[in-house]
């Protein structure tokens, strides 16, 4: 029975990892010197910015931070088998999706030795766990700031042109693809605890606050170069793992909480708005979201049409108190026997199989960005 269980589950990471090598089959050409072929990148870069769902290590560098993954059991089905920094068992969106394009692998993490010299004409890497719209929101976690972000990324260009020239870099810059991937945090770990928080601004002014936050992070990102920017949608927040655990009394028994996911629309909607108007506003801009909210709540909701047994429980083992009830309890070390039979690993963030199918479903909707 165990060896079915594997080889279904290998059959379905297979399927997953073809559909979202589509688009780089789309682009091989003929290698020099042979009968093979090589792929060629579809942009010459690929620049993120955002919290956990993008972060590939930033936080190892961070002695403070409250938010690490650099612990077993993470890493475990990564290369290696040994914890990054990636909250997840294996790769996260980032590095299948660089994959995707064409590139051997997504960029260090910026703080890292290896963000150094050659490594950086193909991009960076500056997002940190627990980073957050709200700069408030990422300090009370000791967590990179996106106004920090930002700095990094100046810093990045002046490097850059150091190592390419100021011709070269000005190209790689404004052809990069830039991720941004945030706001989960401004829910679930400010607003929904955060009493006086939530007096100040009801859910449709909080909304407001963060799409003004994206808003003016993306208009300052184009006045910096760049042309090509990807937004990831909010999550289902009610589906979640932790949060069914913390807040469950008000949906479904063991299901998703609707009031927490209607937040997540909201913010959809708003966040649309806000794209279409920068687009309008900046005539050579390509900008578009990357909706992981509809993927993400399919499998949360009827994760046995994708090949999962498992939508509700985590892989991992969390903790019970304060911030160990979103990661894997260093103090537990233990994990479910197949990863890929799960589509949350810990409370907050997915499986490497689930994300190769939310990795699939950003680059179907971000086929506009690198064409």
């Amino acid at each position: 029975m165990h060896s079915f269980i594997n080889q279904k589950n290998a059959a379905n990471m297979a399927r997953r990892l073809a559909l979202v090598a589509l688009p780089t089959l789309l682009i091989l050409s003929p290698a020099t010197g042979g009968g093979g072929v090589q792929a060629e990148p579809i942009v010459p870069a690929v620049i993120s910015f955002g919290d956990s769902t993008t972060d590939v290590g930033n936080n190892n560098y961070l002695p403070g931070a409250v938010f690490k993954a650099n612990y077993v059991p993470y890493g475990v089905n990564y290369d290696g088998h040994e914890p990054t920094g990636r909250f997840s068992d294996g790769k996260i969106v980032t590095d299948i999706t660089a994959e995707s394009l064409g590139f051997e692998s997504s960029s260090p993490p910026y703080l890292s030795p290896d963000a150094s010299g050659k490594s950086l004409l193909t991009g960076a890497n500056f997002a940190s766990a627990a980073s957050s719209y709200l700069d408030d929101t990422a300090a009370m976690y000791d967590a990179i700031t996106l106004t920090q972000q930002l700095k990094y990324y100046e810093e990045y260009q002046s490097k850059l042109a150091a190592v390419a020239g100021r011709r070269r870099a000005r190209a790689i810059l404004s052809g990069a693809l830039y991720v941004v991937s945030t706001g989960t945090g401004d829910f679930i770990q400010n607003y929904y605890h955060n009493a006086s928080l939530s007096r100040r601004y009801n859910v449709d002014q909080y909304c407001d606050l963060l799409v003004g936050a994206f808003s003016g992070f993306a208009n300052k990102l184009y006045r910096m170069g760049a042309r090509r920017i990807g937004v990831t949608s909010m999550p289902p927040l009610g589906c979640l793992p932790a949060t069914i655990r913390l807040y469950g009394e008000g949906g479904r028994r063991g299901g998703c909480v609707e009031r927490l996911n209607g937040d997540a629309e909201n913010f959809n909607r708003k966040l649309n708005a806000t794209v279409e108007a920068l687009a309008r506003r900046h005539s050579d801009l390509k900008i578009a979201i990357f909706d992981i909210y509809t993927p993400l709540r399919d499998l949360s909701e009827a994760p046995a049409t994708q090949g999962f047994s498992e939508a509700t429980k985590t892989c991992c083992r969390t903790g019970t108190a304060k911030t160990r009830v979103y990661l894997c309890n260093p103090a537990m070390a233990g994990m479910c026997r197949n990863a890929s039979d799960f589509v949350y690993f810990d409370g907050v963030h997915p499986s490497e199989a689930a994300n190769v199918v939310i990795a699939d479903s950003m680059i179907s909707a971000g086929i506009s960005l690198v064409t």
